[in-house]
């Protein structure tokens, strides 16, 4: 009977390069996908920051045409008394 080593060191070597690839194709895999996570949420920022800003034009459009109004044109009057209903003072405490 030989007296053989069960696991030679070139096998352990091949193992262990075998292994490290592994972990590598791994560390690809995951950088790509948070890399590809990352780009998905760039691109809904754009598409909400575009949203938004078109959502504030017309908010702006809509206070540029309040403010520019000429009412007295439009046959609105001022009021001849301001009545204010009394009430007792609001408190933050009660």
């Amino acid at each position: 009977m030989h007296n053989r080593l069960r696991f030679s060191p070139v096998r352990l070597g091949v193992a262990l390069v075998a292994m490290l690839a592994i972990c590598y194709v791994g560390l690809i895999a995951t950088v790509m996908s948070y890399a590809a996570v990352t780009i998905d949420f760039a691109q809904s920022e754009r598409t909400d920051e575009a949203a938004v800003s078109a959502l504030e034009a017309d908010y702006l459009n809509a206070v540029a045409s309040v403010t520019g109004s000429d009412y007295a044109a439009l046959g609105y009057a001022k009021p001849e008394t301001e009545i204010f209903v009394p009430s007792a003072p609001a408190t933050a405490l009660r």
